[in-house]
């Protein structure tokens, strides 16, 4: 890889991650893409779970993303996954939707808006 390409890359990887690409401070800007938990998503406060549903929602999307489904998984299932074919950003990105799921918001997001809605058709 070229070196101008790969300052491209380490640009659009930082981009869309906001602050979170070079910082895990707490009072760090929610300033990535609005859709990720690294923007407006991301201000979602967590509430009326227990630890142990936060805890069963990373087990899930470790199992989600080591393509196991079972009809009752429980947590030993996640040991069965070899931890170098799974992606640890899809692992997070799950999770957090396992977390909006259990507490009945998701897809937390804003409905998309039309600048030049198409006139419907009868």
């Amino acid at each position: 890889m070229n070196d101008e390409f790969s300052k491209e890359l380490d640009w659009a990887f930082a981009e869309i991650q906001g602050s979170s690409s070079y910082s895990l401070d707490r009072n760090r800007p929610y300033n990535g893409q609005s859709h990720t938990t690294q923007g407006e998503r991301g201000k979602q406060m967590v509430s009326g779970l227990t630890m142990r549903d936060i805890s069963d929602c990373i087990v899930l999307s470790f199992l989600t993303c080591g393509d196991i489904h079972r009809e009752n998984p429980i947590h030993d299932d996640m040991y069965t996954i070899d931890l170098k074919n799974i992606d640890p950003g899809a692992v997070i990105k799950n999770a957090s939707c396992n977390i909006e799921k259990m507490m009945g918001i998701y897809p937390n997001v804003p409905p998309l808006k039309y600048e030049n809605k198409p006139e419907e058709k009868l």
